[in-house]
């Protein structure tokens, strides 16, 4: 008589399986070659994805962004919580470096795509889309080495810069292409900038209300880290069922929680425990959504706008480096660590699809977009792994 029997076939087992595996061959890969651990965990979630039909099936259709929004959100407001405007008034090339570069990438980019046949949308789109720099690679890098030093700061400070620009400037071009049809053609776009707005406001407000709070309760520094991490998940879960960009609330949260003074525990990195685990789970979603013959099929165009989006980041910062106080070394190596972008595409893709816009299914489906997403969820953490080694800015030997 059979006592109790295991269904394997089911996507709670499939996905808690393959969660636990990422950690573990993450773990051991990382101690072997000491490449990042996010690179073995996309590697896994792909391969998990890849290596049975449906193995790793969604439990509904957005069952498993809003934990990623939120695993996204933790990085995000510990990443807007490292950036000082102070530095960036003192220095101002530093702003004009990430302008700059992200209107080169822009620029490059649609010009690729246009002369490579790709329908306007497309190529504004991915233009926009390779404006920025994933903050979830890039922070992941630097907790792991514990690095710090002028590419580190740099690095971060622009990868901030070129996210929220590609946010915007995303958003946009989506709203104008939505309301073509229509007699206001300005209706959706400026819905899309209160949107945008709003969702700014909503991380204003809980940067400043929540360091009130944390004053008046006292034991500051010992309650600042559970209680912004319960804040940032609210933070997040309300801006998903209110379909706001939680990329712009969780930034402009911890920025102005900065600014308000209020210290999160050196200790506890990426909010510790449950940091590390809602990265896991993050990398294993994004590098799970992708197809491999997709990733065959638009390998050619893929790789030119990696190139190209590489070219222009590395050549600006380099441009810029003797105005903004570094070497051309060390300007090169700033460029090489941008490379981190996948993350950062994924949700804004699959956010859009939540909010309802029927054209985000046509962008998704595009082979060259789904290649260079797959080549730089594994690559591009390695690279900002090697340019932090290379300026001599990590602390783990």
């Amino acid at each position: 008589m059979t006592i109790f029997s295991i269904n394997i076939n089911t996507p709670e087992f499939a996905w808690s399986f393959t969660i636990a595996m990422a950690w573990i061959i993450g773990e051991f890969g990382h101690r072997f070659t000491k490449l990042p651990r996010v690179s073995f965990y996309c590697l896994v979630g792909f391969l998990a994805a890849n290596s049975h039909y449906e193995f790793l099936s969604y439990l509904d259709g957005n069952t498993p962004l809003l934990p990623a929004n939120i695993a996204f959100g933790l990085i995000l407001f510990e990443f807007g919580y490292h950036i000082n405007l102070r530095w960036l008034k003192c220095n101002p090339w530093i702003g004009i470096t990430g302008l700059v570069e992200v209107i080169a990438t822009f620029i490059a980019v649609y010009a690729l795509t246009q002369w490579y046949g790709t329908s306007t949308f497309i190529s504004l789109s991915l233009a926009a889309l390779a404006m920025a720099t994933s903050p979830a690679g890039v922070l992941s890098v630097i907790n792991e080495q514990r690095s710090s030093g002028q590419v580190t700061e740099r690095i971060l400070h622009l990868s901030v810069f070129s996210c929220v620009l590609a946010t915007i400037t995303f958003n946009v071009i989506v709203a104008f292409w939505v309301s073509r049809a229509s007699e206001n053609i300005f209706h959706a776009p400026i819905d899309s900038m209160i949107m945008l707005v709003t969702s700014i406001a909503l991380g204003v407000v809980f940067g400043i209300v929540l360091p009130i709070m944390l004053r008046h309760l006292g034991n500051l520094a010992q309650d600042a880290t559970i209680a912004f991490a319960l804040s940032v998940i609210l933070l997040v879960a309300i801006a998903h069922a209110a379909k706001l960009s939680p990329i712009l609330a969780a930034l402009t949260f911890g920025l102005t929680a900065r600014h308000r003074r209020v210290t999160l525990s050196h200790t506890k990195r990426n909010f510790g425990a449950l940091g590390d685990l809602l990265t896991l789970l993050l990398f294993v979603f994004v590098a799970s959504t992708m197809e491999w013959q997709r990733v065959v099929a638009g390998a050619g165009l893929g790789l030119a706008i990696l190139a190209v989006r590489f070219g222009t980041k590395t050549l600006t910062t380099m441009a810029f480096a003797p105005v903004s106080g570094i070497t051309l070394r060390k300007g090169f190596l700033t460029g090489v660590g941008l490379a981190p972008i996948s993350v950062f595409v994924v949700l804004t893709l699959a956010q859009a699809r939540y909010s309802g816009i029927a054209l985000i299914y046509e962008l998704s489906a595009l082979e060259a977009l789904v290649a260079m997403t797959l080549i730089l969820e594994i690559l591009g953490p390695v690279l900002t792994q090697y340019a932090l080694i290379l300026a001599n800015e990590n602390q783990e030997k």
